[in-house]
């Protein structure tokens, strides 16, 4: 008898440790779940609404723009716990409710969730606000609803109440798909992990020295040479234009901007690769050779080689021919075509090679272009030095004096310093993965910071939001991604959506401790920061 009472007791052990019964433990308060980003208020009641199997989700609004979002919450709570929830026209207790308000004074991506012992209400005045909601909502249910184990029992939510709303307009993630060349399965992860976080823009670096990423259907050879390599000499790839409609579209169901970037007039190799008559004469630079020589001039009109390297700066279009303007405009007008979001990226960084008096008028014109087909523009800082058309967005990631001529011009600027946001940058000396020309990032660099205290001159009001970019030098896969990207996306993520005032070093740490559970849920590949106290999992 002695022995089965330890059998029984060391398997109780061992099904909380997976997760299989934990399920039916007594409520978290709201206000002590470690929801990351954090909201804007939360008031806890002291009970518990308990979710089961026969808990059923009710659509309050416009079912065509609700329906895909209980959709998404029964395709995540299926795996872990079973329960097959059932949408019903009505009812008072045990409902989960997902309702749209019309008249709604809420701004974009805001949200409410009210929870007492009956029901649980997520309120927005759009789907992007109810999609929010249902992302917080996840965070107060066990990290096992993150994994396949499946769970026993009911779940125990406590009572309160959330009220959220985003600091930013504009919360980005940037993935250089043109450095090393990534899958659509690989991209659609990366959609899936950072909709977690509230993050609703993601940039697609499409192109640079090493790779052409966007079949371009006017000029063909982008990516039938453009798109054969990448970083260090691998087989490279590209989306065709149904690949990049897929990702757009599986982006868009999670509320989700795609933002295309094609660099110029700088980082363009794979393009003058593709088509010597853009090409001013400005050629590759041998291994060793200082990429800025002007003695590297190569034939006028001559296709180049293709390039392997991790220099930057050598490269331009021929700013002085009407075939580079032809070349824009067709490349535009496809992307334009195929990306329904507002923003089109003109790149315009690091084009050492590239007059002045070249750089400002090409600038001007690209502007111009993608003003024509109906969208705005976004540039790296530098685009600054040209005058803005209205609209423009300048990202600024090097030059606080470049974000602050394209405030004087009376535009906006997008927030996303190199030496804080920049994922690319490696963690310390010891980590493998990464750069670190602009500074070793540590979890508290990423978090420890403000987008209205860079410069002075930068006010609330021009900022339009904050991205954080992840260049891909030295990473190859998804694994290399995670790890990259967690934990110091979280930290980023709470910069861009929880205001200044509610945020500090001390809560966020002790949320990710226990956040992480998570991550390992997942199976994700994260970093584990030693800024954080880590605690023996038993």
């Amino acid at each position: 008898m002695k022995i089965l009472k330890i059998l029984s007791s060391t398997l109780l052990i061992f099904s909380f440790g997976l997760g299989i019964i934990s399920c039916s433990e007594k409520a978290i308060p709201l206000s002590e779940n470690h929801i990351i980003p954090k909201p804007f208020s939360v008031t806890d009641d002291g009970g518990s609404f308990a979710l089961t199997g026969e808990t059923k989700l009710i659509a309050l609004g416009n079912s065509a723009d609700i329906n895909p979002i209980i959709s998404i919450f029964q395709t995540m709570v299926k795996p872990s716990t079973g329960f097959n929830l059932q949408i019903a026209e009505s009812g008072e207790s045990n409902v989960i409710v997902f309702e749209l308000e019309s008249a709604s004074q809420k701004i974009a991506g805001e949200y409410g969730i009210e929870i007492d012992e009956s029901s649980i209400k997520i309120t927005a005045s759009n789907g992007e606000g109810l999609f929010n909601g249902l992302q917080t909502l996840r965070q107060l249910l066990p990290a096992s609803v993150e994994g396949s184990t499946l769970s026993k029992g009911k779940i125990n939510i406590g009572t309160g109440q959330i009220q959220d709303k985003p600091e930013y307009a504009y919360r980005g993630f940037m993935l250089d798909v043109a450095r090393h060349f990534f899958s659509v399965e690989d991209v659609k992860h990366v959609i899936d992990l950072i909709s977690k976080y509230k993050i609703n823009f993601l940039h697609l670096h499409l192109s640079d020295d090493q790779g052409w990423r966007i079949e371009i259907k006017s000029w063909p050879l982008l990516t039938e040479i453009g798109g054969k390599t990448e970083v260090g000499g691998g087989e490279g790839g590209f989306y065709t234009q149904e690949q990049y409609k897929d990702i757009v579209a599986y982006a868009q169901s999670k509320f989700i901007t795609v933002v295309p970037e094609i660099d110029m007039p700088g980082h363009t190799n794979s393009a003058l690769a593709a088509y010597g008559q853009l090409n001013p004469g400005i050629t590759v630079p041998e291994k060793g050779a200082v990429p800025f020589d002007r003695t590297n001039l190569g034939v006028d009109g001559m296709a180049t080689p293709l390039y392997t390297g991790i220099e930057v700066g050598f490269s331009t279009l021929a700013t002085n021919k009407d075939i580079t303007y032809q070349f824009v405009d067709d490349v535009i007008r496809e992307l334009v075509d195929m990306t329904p979001g507002p923003y089109i990226h003109i790149g315009g960084d690091e084009s050492h090679v590239t007059k002045i008096e070249d750089y400002i008028p090409f600038i001007e014109k690209a502007q111009a272009i993608v003003t024509k087909y109906g969208k705005k523009s976004l540039g790296w800082d530098e685009v600054a030095h040209a005058k803005l058309e209205n609209g423009t967005v300048a990202q600024y990631w090097a030059k606080a004096e470049n974000a602050v001529l394209a405030i004087n011009q009376g535009n906006q600027v997008l927030i996303s310093p190199a030496t804080k946001t920049y994922l690319d940058m490696q963690y310390d000396s010891t980590t493998q993965l990464g750069l670190h020309w602009a500074a070793y990032i540590e979890l508290d660099d990423a978090y420890n910071w403000d987008p209205t205290e860079m410069d002075a001159a930068i006010k609330r009001e021009n900022i339009l939001g904050v991205e954080s970019p992840l260049w891909s030098e030295t990473i190859t896969n998804r694994e290399e991604i995670e790890f990259m990207m967690f934990p110091r996306l979280a930290a980023i993520a709470e910069v861009a959506w929880t205001k200044k005032e509610l945020r500090n070093w001390e809560s966020f740490s002790e949320r990710l401790k226990k956040h992480t559970a998570r991550w390992d849920a997942m199976g994700l590949n994260y970093y584990k920061s030693p800024r954080l106290v880590w605690e023996e999992k038993k």
